[in-house]
């Protein structure tokens, strides 16, 4: 039964997808679409492969104990569980479908202070400067506008705050087949399969603290960065001179 819902899904999404998405940047729209028709199975196809990224992450979260964390693209809330017990927790997501999920996840935490909102990252609602950390979990490749979500989370993260960012980054030789190969399909998911560290992380001016490889293979990730906004504000003063 399950393997034929996950087909029903795929089969569903895949004409408004391929319609929105194939030969063009992702949209809000078809990306939300995707992931709300995938929502029932979305932790038995990517629960597992993909949870030594999120362990990592949440592991590194935890030992900054911070007394905010924000989740961007909480998902169905597969990472809950993992933060600092005493953290104020906040969690967005597009997909309405995949936060009932998590609010199921959250209530079987009541002792955790939890908030779960469906909100669009890239026009995020919270003030600037209010979460010590900033966790993105397999976001940046799937988000339609990359440098307008990194603006706006490091805009309602602290200063000197932590981003840790979970992702897929393309360059590695053994991945470079592989890449091309399910780019077809990547791109009905609003997926970019092929997606650069120099361009998507380097670019800009936080400090990275740490990288290392997680997943199988190293199929990704974990980048540790400073939210470093005098930096920012030094390059907003020398283009202004």
């Amino acid at each position: 039964m399950r393997d034929s819902a996950v087909r029903a899904a795929a089969r569903e999404s895949e004409p408004a997808a391929r319609h929105e998405l194939i030969g063009a940047e992702p949209t809000a729209h078809a990306v939300v679409r995707t992931y709300n028709r995938f929502a029932p199975a979305y932790d038995r196809i990517f629960g597992r492969v993909l949870e030594p990224g999120r362990r990592a992450m949440t592991q590194a979260a935890s030992a900054l104990q911070p007394a905010s964390v924000l989740e961007v693209g909480v998902g169905t809330g597969l990472t809950l569980a993992g933060y600092p017990q005493t953290a104020r927790l906040v969690g967005i997501d597009l997909s309405a479908d995949m936060l009932e999920r998590a609010r199921r996840r959250a209530m079987t935490m009541p002792e955790r202070d939890v908030r779960l909102e469906v909100m669009n990252a890239e026009r995020m609602d919270f003030a600037d400067d209010s979460f010590d950390c900033v966790t993105v979990p397999y976001v940046l490749s799937v988000t339609p506008h990359p440098a307008r979500l990194v603006q706006e989370i490091r805009r309602v993260c602290k200063p000197d705050g932590t981003v840790l960012v979970v992702n897929h980054f393309s360059g590695s030789p053994f991945w470079w087949l592989m890449e091309r190969a399910v780019r077809s399909v990547a791109d009905r998911v609003g997926f970019r399969s092929d997606f650069a560290y120099a361009e998507h992380i380097l670019a800009h001016d936080w400090r990275v603290e740490s990288v290392r490889s997680v997943n199988l293979f190293g199929l990704s990730k974990l980048v540790v960065l400073r939210n470093d906004k005098t930096a920012g504000v030094a390059a907003a003063a020398r283009q202004t001179t």
